[in-house]
């Protein structure tokens, strides 16, 4: 259940009751607005508490995002279809590829305009994939496919999570994560 409130002192926040939260966790979208996630035994009015006494850490969070936000590149609509069309040309036949080579399987896959995260996997092993990779050097396009078919045997980021990406990217995981952090993905022009 989700619900939008005004607070005078961290302004609106938008509050998520979870059952598989078991503590509250305020996080501050690249928008700026405000995600209060609290578990559903605990009052919203406790959750708003603990958030209230996090102001000055909401501000400097919000200030931080703005100007990594201002820092994102930008494409335009025109160059997003190009990437879409790229994307699906591309994506479906490297990651049957990848997951053949290594002996993982996946119940389907998706190309998402995600700008938020480049990959995910869902607890059905369906795998999705921005189609922003497409911007990114086919190295770290790979890694990121494999990070994703990996979640189809490891559903976490557990320690055997990390040491079969390890084993799948020769012993270069850390460092091609390192890659990736340097890349952002790009938002729409305006």
């Amino acid at each position: 259940m989700s619900f939008v409130i005004f607070n005078p002192i961290v302004g609106e926040i938008e509050c998520v009751g979870s059952t598989r939260s078991r503590y509250v966790r305020i996080s501050v979208r690249s928008d700026g607005s405000l995600l209060l996630t609290y578990p559903r035994f605990s009052s919203v009015d406790d959750a708003i508490a603990f958030a209230e006494k996090r102001a000055e850490w909401i501000r400097t969070a919000r200030r931080k995002m703005a100007e990594r936000v201002a820092n994102y590149p930008t494409i335009s609509l025109k160059e997003r279809e190009a990437l879409r069309r790229d994307a699906h040309s591309v994506i479906p036949t490297l990651v049957a590829t990848l997951a053949q080579r290594h002996g993982l399987s996946y119940t389907s896959l998706r190309i998402s305009s995600a700008h938020t995260r480049w990959g995910s996997c869902s607890t059905k092993n369906g795998i999705s994939i921005s189609l922003f990779v497409m911007l990114l050097p086919e190295h770290l396009r790979e890694f990121i496919i494999l990070h994703e078919l990996c979640h189809t045997r490891h559903h976490n980021h557990s320690a055997a999570f990390h040491a079969l990406l390890d084993t799948l990217t020769n012993g270069k995981e850390k460092a091609l994560n390192r890659e990736l952090k340097a890349h952002r993905i790009p938002r729409i022009k305006s």
